[in-house]
């Protein structure tokens, strides 16, 4: 399923329980549709995140991630 499929099939089930509600396995698809595109949203959101540079005031550019790792004091081997 596409994710503008999965959305269209939300959003479906979405006025289907304002309208006239939904049995246990559509509840339970409901549940299950949420958590993958949220997943997948998330993970776009993170990639676009971690490709985003900044450019410090002394001019040299550091990456979002680097600079999230370093605050943090996380290295790559504890990901």
């Amino acid at each position: 399923m596409t994710a503008s499929e999965r959305l269209d099939r939300i959003n479906e089930l979405a006025k289907k329980k304002k309208t006239v509600g939904l049995t246990d396995a559509e509840l339970k698809e409901q549940a299950e549709l949420r958590k993958s595109y949220l997943e997948d949203f998330r993970k776009n959101l993170r990639g676009q995140l971690e490709n985003i540079e900044i450019k410090q005031p002394d001019g040299t550019i550091i990456s979002v991630k680097k600079r999230h790792d370093e605050r943090y004091g996380l290295t790559e081997e504890a990901e």
